[in-house]
């Protein structure tokens, strides 16, 4: 059985690879370049049959190529593009799709046509009219030519039952004339063709046409076998002059002695006069009915088509991130409903942006995204990682506050801090919190980098060189910061109560940067020997002496960072 289900598997992966042009060709093509080889293309072959059995779809094979480190996804695209004459960006584009514009058949190459919902409404409704009226319409001209076709055979058997009854005596007496005088009165009689009487020898005795008076009578030849009612058979015909006519039979019995038989024909065309009749009216009907649909599924479909027009541009609209845009629909149904919930999305969507941009100012955007990626993740609960941690202090700061209006004092911190959040951010760090005038900026957590040691220390002296930019053409308080820098050991997670929570970090590293940035001097960066001992070939440092921390057992080894090493490093990046 499992070997059934492999070869199952592998048919379906082979059909995929015929249907692919971009699997068809794409192994050989890579091949004939030189990117891989033979033997590679059947690696990545069987890598992908085996990809399809285990999980039942089908995976593209420069996908499985670039996976598998068989060659770089810049190289295959490559050749893609210049093998197939397109242009794609990375296997996550929709190759395929281009190939058959390029190389497709006409079919494939055409757009998929966009049909209106009225037009479907009306095709809908035509079709429905038309089946709907036609085989009602059929249904009823069936039971209408079955129930002529009755009545027909019961006026026939009036008239054959007179006869019969009227011309026992005369047979028995060979009178001839008052036979054919009582036959003469059938051809008053409406859709009655002929009436013959024969004897017992099959020579007619009576006959509408008196011509044939004496001959034997010739049997029409029967459309269907004959039937029999009683005593009476019957059967229909068609005449030499192209009359559909009902042929009807009974013998003439006189004491249990058969005398003779009569024949009458009766004229089935009026059956089908009134058929062709009906079937006008119908046609007149089906017109009329149609036309009526048709307007009314017309009159539906606009109705219906324009306010999903409108909902689609309202979701374009919102996808732009226009949530002020809203749908009016003065409707009492679902559409209606559907418009009033649209508006309320879009009013919790505004509402959640504004939440979310607001939120993220006071956490962190990298925190935020956490949370909501994953709001009852185990982190916030609390885990121990290795960080740096960046503390930058105002020196003097409570005496500038003092002689000067609350506003300038907030205005001036409004824009250290911006300058501290921006530089930290752009270097990759998070700004865990403000605690006064002081500043304390995270390297290494929510998100982990391995270069979070020298990140902190370029943005330590970053900052310092924007403020002093800034202190010579504004505040000269700016350039009075002092950051103090320790790597270690952290606590980072969720503190506080079910009331208000806040995501920081804490523990011994903290405390021992909190110490060094009051240390330090006006646009000094002082860092530890476990910094010093990170970066030694990046940075240029001064000895700043063995320092008494407090809450420290033994002196802490300090250093003046002065310069970094340039190189080529994109900030936000790991």
């Amino acid at each position: 059985m499992q070997q059934a289900f492999r070869t199952l598997f592998s048919d379906i992966q082979h059909f995929f690879r015929r249907r692919s042009p971009g699997d068809v060709q794409l192994g050989q093509v890579l091949v004939e370049r030189g990117i891989i080889t033979d033997k590679t293309l059947e690696t990545a072959l069987a890598a992908q049959r085996q990809r399809l059995i285990e999980t039942g779809q089908a995976v593209r094979l420069g996908h499985i190529i670039t996976e598998l480190g068989l060659a770089s996804e810049t190289a295959v695209v490559a050749a893609i593009n210049e093998n197939f004459k397109i242009s794609v960006a990375s296997l996550s584009d929709n190759i395929r799709e281009l190939i058959l514009r390029q190389r497709g058949s006409l079919a494939e190459r055409l757009p998929a046509p966009a049909i209106p919902i009225w037009l479907k409404l009306c095709t809908g409704a035509l079709i429905v009219v038309t089946v709907t009226i036609v085989s009602f319409s059929y249904f009823i001209i069936s039971r209408q030519k079955a129930q002529l076709f009755d009545q027909t055979v019961t006026v026939g058997t009036v008239s054959l039952n007179y006869f019969v009854n009227n011309a026992r005596i005369p047979l028995i007496d060979n009178d001839i004339l008052n036979l054919n005088t009582l036959i003469k009165e059938a051809t008053a009689t409406e859709g009655l063709r002929y009436a013959v009487v024969t004897d017992n020898r099959g020579l007619i005795r009576a006959h509408t046409d008196v011509d044939r008076i004496g001959t034997a009578l010739a049997s029409p030849t029967p459309m269907a076998p004959p039937e029999v009612r009683g005593d009476i058979a019957y059967f229909s015909f068609v005449a030499g002059s192209g009359e559909q006519m009902l042929n009807l039979t009974r013998q003439v019995i006189f004491q249990d002695k058969i005398l003779g038989a009569v024949h009458v024909g009766v004229s089935l065309d009026f059956i089908e006069q009134l058929v062709d009749k009906e079937k006008g009216f119908i046609i007149y009907v089906t017109v009329v009915m149609m036309t009526v649909g048709l307007a009314i599924a017309v009159y539906l479909g606009l109705r219906f088509s324009k306010p999903i027009l409108e909902l689609v541009a309202a979701t374009e609209a919102i996808g732009k991130g226009d949530y002020h845009h809203r749908v009016e629909l003065n409707r009492q149904d679902e559409l209606g409903n559907l418009a009033t919930a649209f508006n309320q999305m879009g009013e919790a969507l505004f509402k959640h942006t504004l939440t979310r941009q607001s939120f993220g100012k006071y956490v962190g955007e990298e925190v935020l995204e956490m949370i909501l990626a994953d709001p009852e993740k185990m982190w916030l609960k609390g885990h121990k990682n290795d960080a740096t941690i960046l503390f930058a202090d105002i020196r003097g700061f409570t005496a500038y506050a003092e002689d000067r209006e609350p506003e300038e004092v907030v205005d001036m911190l409004n824009t250290y801090f911006e300058i501290a959040t921006r530089t930290i951010m752009n270097y990759g760090g998070y700004v865990d919190k403000f605690i006064g005038d002081g500043v304390l900026g995270v390297f290494g957590v929510p998100v982990f980098r391995k270069d979070h040691v020298e990140r902190a220390v370029r943005t330590a002296l970053d900052l310092q060189d924007q403020l002093h930019m800034r202190s010579i053409h504004g505040n000269p308080l700016l350039s009075s910061v002092g950051i103090g820098i320790h790597t270690g050991p952290i606590v980072a997670g969720n503190i506080g109560s079910q009331v208000k929570m806040e995501y920081t970090v804490i523990g011994d590293t903290v405390n021992l940067a909190s110490r060094l940035s009051e240390m330090a001097t006006p646009g000094e960066v002082l860092v530890t020997e476990a910094v010093y001992g990170r970066l030694r070939a990046l940075v240029s440092v001064e000895p700043a002496g063995t320092r008494t921390i407090k809450g420290k057992i033994a002196p802490v080894e300090t250093w003046r960072v002065t310069s970094i090493k340039q190189r080529a490093y994109v900030k936000s990046t790991d």
